[in-house]
């Protein structure tokens, strides 16, 4: 009787499917046998998954061919138009919208700090005025470090959902504070979220996206969040006149949280923590749903390939000491840090100088013609991610980050017009934003996850951004310092240096990942070190 009950159930409510895993498994291996098909469970050769279906795809035309039979091609394919992204886009727009909270906090505070400091008590005292700003950056390496253990046990999809209720909690703290303990609090609660969410985020686009277009949707997360930011800066505007403008700052903050809090609640789960928790069928429906019924076959037997010997092992935070996972871990780490020394938060600090000397007096105004520049730089990277390659577009974005520092370096030590300086300034700042939206912005993100592990994948995201947060709270930290001690000119010049630096890197070091499955990466990475061990 329970067994006919839970044969009754298991269609009429899929989302309880997970409680009947074995009956589940029973009956979709039951009807992909009457169909003629074979078994995913079961574990091909290396040889054959690394071939991918194109393959047989190929030996199919060539039969038909010398057999004489018409092809038939649909006529989306003749007039070469390519819909396979969208499926997935609404689930990728969804989990974007985190970043665009993660734009949105980091520009809400640009404009109204003086404002607020003057409110609630803290005017004039440099440190505490940084301290509001900072404590964002300590909340967020705490979240991004308590991110893989969440995500282990609940998936992607449900961390998110549940995520975003202290980005809503602090948010609305924020905006109601009259005491510097209550602002600090509602940024400390804001980070921690933001933290859980820049380790999530590109975990889950990478795992829905289909294989040709995880590329594109990657650069979602750059574009999510210099929306964000642009959204933060033209809303601030108003504060400069209005001195309570700034509570409904932070209360309009709360809004894009519910959405997403709403919105995942109907996102689909990443089909590789489906498989790795057991879940096959609810996998092999999130698979056909998302990426087309003609992968559902080949992508099972690739997940469940690799996700096989782990469905019943846990990732500890010490595997990242043992290959792959620690060279993966390297790059990641390494990638942060020279995105950081680069001098990414120096340029946007002082933007709002750089334009004052063009005659744009207003620093919410500057740093809103920094945030299109950066959108910009983010939609083209989105159309030639899939098309040039991970590698090329961050290298390429590196030399041309060096190439402006050496010309904002050059045009403040040069002897020129003073207004020949600043255009230049203000020029090379620009194409220093643009290069960094091309590749450095967007690449080290999208790259990390691509080459990590299924097993490991949570953990080195959240050791690599967790590396990305101490280096930006160092930066911000000694930044004015050295700039006080060596000049403004020096330090953009050994920003440019470090960005020749992180092109060379990411020349060595780096691997292409455009156009495979995360398990043609994996196993060929575990390939590279069985290899080496022999």
């Amino acid at each position: 009787m329970a067994t006919q009950s839970a044969a009754l159930l298991s269609p009429l409510f899929p989302r309880f499917a997970h409680l009947l895993p074995s009956r589940l498994e029973v009956c979709t291996l039951w009807s992909r046998r009457r169909k003629g098909l074979p078994d995913y469970r079961a574990r091909p050769a290396k040889e054959l998954l690394l071939t991918r279906s194109c393959e047989d795809r190929r030996k199919n035309l060539d039969e038909n061919i010398g057999s004489g039979e018409e092809i038939k091609i649909p006529v989306r394919q003749e007039l070469d138009w390519d819909l396979g992204w969208l499926p997935a886009l609404p689930h990728v727009l969804t989990a974007s919208m985190a970043n665009f909270l993660f734009g949105y906090h980091i520009g809400v505070m640009n404009g109204p700090i003086q404002v607020i400091a003057k409110e609630l008590g803290f005017d004039g005292n440099p440190f505490l005025e940084g301290l509001v700003v900072s404590i964002f950056i300590v909340g967020a390496f705490i979240g991004c470090i308590s991110s893989s253990s969440l995500s282990e046990k609940l998936g992607c999809r449900r961390t998110l959902q549940i995520n975003a209720i202290p980005l809503i909690i602090g948010a609305l703290l924020s905006a109601q504070a009259h005491s510097l303990d209550e602002m600090l609090w509602g940024r400390f609660i804001v980070g921690l979220g933001i933290g859980v969410n820049t380790v999530l985020v590109p975990i889950y686009i990478s795992e829905v996206s289909p294989t040709r277009h995880r590329g594109s949707f990657g650069s979602v997360c750059q574009i999510g969040t210099c929306l964000g930011i642009i959204a933060a800066l033209s809303l601030a505007l108003p504060s400069e006149s209005d001195p309570n403008w700034w509570r409904s700052l932070f209360l309009i903050a709360s809004g894009p949280g519910l959405l997403l809090m709403l919105g995942m609640q109907f996102a689909a789960e990443s089909p590789r923590w489906l498989c790795k928790v057991g879940r096959l069928a609810d996998a092999e429906s999130v698979i056909c749903n998302l990426w087309g019924e003609t992968d559902v076959e080949n992508s099972m037997k690739e997940i469940m390939y690799v996700t096989g010997n782990i469905i019943d092992s846990k990732a500890a935070w010490l595997d990242l000491l043992v290959e792959p996972h620690r060279k993966v871990a390297f790059i990641g780490g390494s990638l942060f840090i020279l995105q950081q020394l680069s001098g990414i938060n120096g340029v946007l600090y002082f933007s709002s100088l750089t334009f004052s000397d063009v005659g744009v007096t207003s620093g919410s105004l500057a740093s809103l013609y920094v945030g299109i520049t950066n959108f910009t730089g983010a939609l083209i990277a989105l159309y030639l991610m899939d098309k040039q390659g991970r590698k090329k577009l961050l290298v390429g974005s590196y030399l041309g980050m060096a190439f402006s520092m050496f010309i904002v370096a050059l045009a403040i030590v040069s002897p020129v017009e003073e207004d020949l300086s600043h255009t230049l300034s203000v020029v090379g700042s620009l194409m220093y934003i643009f290069s960094f939206a091309l590749g450095a912005g967007p690449v080290t993100g999208l790259v990390i996850p691509e080459l990590s592990s299924a097993q490991m994948r949570s953990k080195i995201m959240a050791f690599s951004f967790s590396i990305h947060w101490i280096c930006n709270f160092l930066v911000g930290l000694f930044f004015l310092d050295l700039v006080e001690k060596f000049g403004v000119a020096p330090v953009y010049g050994a920003f440019g240096a470090v960005s020749i630096c992180s092109a060379i890197f990411a020349t060595y070091f780096v691997v292409e990942t455009k156009g495979r499955t995360l398990e043609e990466i994996e196993m060929s990475l575990a390939s590279d070190v069985q290899s080496k061990g022999r």
